[in-house]
């Protein structure tokens, strides 16, 4: 898959292994796009045609696409925080739009409340932080996040046709329409069949959720002073990161602006036509996103 837009490709070291990282030049904070599991950053490739002369970084979490996939990692959501921090200060990039979607939004909005001086605007794709009434996650997930069945996830994951078996059965759970389906089989599947896989890091981050969602709701209470712009947008179809997911951020976060996007699911930005960018509500809200200056020249002006 190929966004058709020019970018340089880094490598960028973090704890003895490599990073994958895609920088498209352009002007004002870079958005940082972020992908959840079990997709990689080719999600975003038909949206950064839309985004011309913005600058947009896209990266692979360890274990996942073309980054390294190291065996003895400890794939959690706070290690993916400290690789979001690695690749802003390998390319050295100060202030940033980091773009969140799916299981990157408790890394993205972690990294956001503890740097806020580097964030000029939070965009929530689809995503979740800390408890919500109608969170709900994915069969696939859930099962791999019990572990009462850890020894029975590891034992379908050993084996290729059941694993392809359950990717393709929860694919179809999202109620994608056939265009979003067939986008994302070529980036998730490959990934998981290949050697080395990325199963193991998806048990790791499967394993780590529960104490995810635990930690991020104690944090719940931050996100009150966060003071940067915020853009909730969701797909109004996703049956898991649902509408009401995206209701219960927008109450936490006294700046952010709430949207919906009808006949839209999970994937909103796979959604995106490569012939018609102008009329892409998605597209729209990404380049009319507010930006706020850094508190420090804030401070001196």
């Amino acid at each position: 898959m190929n966004s058709s837009q020019p970018y340089r490709e880094h490598l960028v070291s973090h704890q003895g292994s490599n990073i994958y990282v895609r920088h498209y030049a352009g002007t004002g904070p870079a958005f940082v796009m972020m992908h959840g599991f079990p997709d990689n950053l080719h999600i975003y490739d038909r949206l950064i045609p839309a985004l011309p002369g913005r600058q947009v970084i896209t990266f692979d979490f360890l274990g996942w696409g073309a980054s390294d996939k190291p065996t003895d990692h400890a794939y959690t959501s706070k290690q993916q925080e400290g690789e979001l921090h690695a690749v802003l200060d390998a390319l050295q990039i100060d202030q940033v739009v980091p773009v969140a979607h799916d299981a990157s939004g408790p890394a993205a909005i972690n990294w956001a409340l503890d740097h806020p001086q580097r964030v000029s605007s939070l965009v929530l794709l689809n995503t979740y932080y800390g408890q919500a009434p109608t969170l709900r996650f994915p069969e696939f997930i859930s099962l791999f996040a019990d572990p009462a069945y850890a020894a029975l996830t590891r034992a379908m994951a050993q084996n290729p046709t059941v694993a392809q078996w359950l990717l393709a059965w929860q694919g179809h759970q999202f109620g994608e329409d056939e265009q979003v389906l067939q986008s994302l089989l070529p980036i998730i599947g490959p990934q998981f069949a290949g050697t080395p896989s990325t199963f193991p890091p998806f048990i790791g981050l499967t394993s780590d959720l529960h104490a995810t969602v635990q930690a991020t709701t104690r944090r719940m209470p931050d996100l009150k002073a966060f003071d940067r712009p915020v853009r909730i947008i969701f797909g109004a179809e996703d049956p898991y990161l649902n509408t009401g997911v995206a209701r219960s951020l927008h109450e936490a976060l006294p700046t952010s602006e709430l949207s919906l996007l009808p006949k839209k699911g999970h994937w909103p930005q796979l959604g995106v036509s490569l012939r018609w960018h102008s009329s892409c509500s998605l597209c729209q809200q990404l380049r009319e996103c507010k930006f706020s200056p850094s508190k420090e020249m804030a401070t001196s002006m």
